[in-house]
């Protein structure tokens, strides 16, 4: 049985280019440094995200991130912007833009993650999506690692449940 953990810390804003950013905050009781490492080494990525990266996503260019559901890649044009280690990486995934900032809290690190996207109607989508990853992610750097939550078996794994609650949260 999967374990989801804790409700993340969620928001959203509209941007000035008539966009919506998801805020989605979590602590995680490992350094920064080890955090950072999940984020950006591809052999890191594919333990826990959503998707493969052609690259490690530590430095600044151009990057190939491929959406994984089942047996299928789908791969998607990304431009790491910024990417300040320990504490800041920031890039496009597709049409969308994913900054992470990590915050040093003793041991531990409280992870914030601006996810910008086109349509408001898929942020509690999204935030319960992330809410998975990252939650596979913290396991692995628990030591208890499982396998990666993507694509169609997301709905094996609780996700109806989540973007249910996701959506209570995050509606006016």
């Amino acid at each position: 049985m999967f374990d989801a953990g804790p409700a993340a810390e969620v928001g959203y804003t509209a941007t000035e280019d008539g966009r919506w950013t998801l805020r989605f905050v979590r602590d995680l009781r490992h350094p920064p440094q080890r955090v950072w490492r999940m984020l950006t080494e591809p052999g890191e990525l594919a333990r826990w995200a959503p998707f493969t990266a052609d690259r490690d996503l530590g430095h600044p260019g151009p990057a190939t991130l491929s959406m994984i559901d089942g047996e299928t890649a789908t791969p998607l044009p990304a431009e790491v912007r910024a990417a300040e280690a320990p504490r800041l990486l920031e890039y496009t995934w597709g049409d969308d833009l994913l900054r992470w900032e990590l915050r040093a809290a003793g041991d531990a690190t409280r992870l914030t993650l601006w996810h910008t996207m086109a349509d408001r109607g898929m942020v509690s989508k999204i935030a319960a999506g992330w809410h998975q990853c990252v939650r596979v992610m913290e396991l692995g750097l628990d030591g208890t690692p499982h396998p990666p939550v993507r694509g169609r078996d997301a709905l094996h794994y609780g996700w109806a449940d989540l973007e249910a609650s996701y959506r209570t949260t995050l509606e006016p």
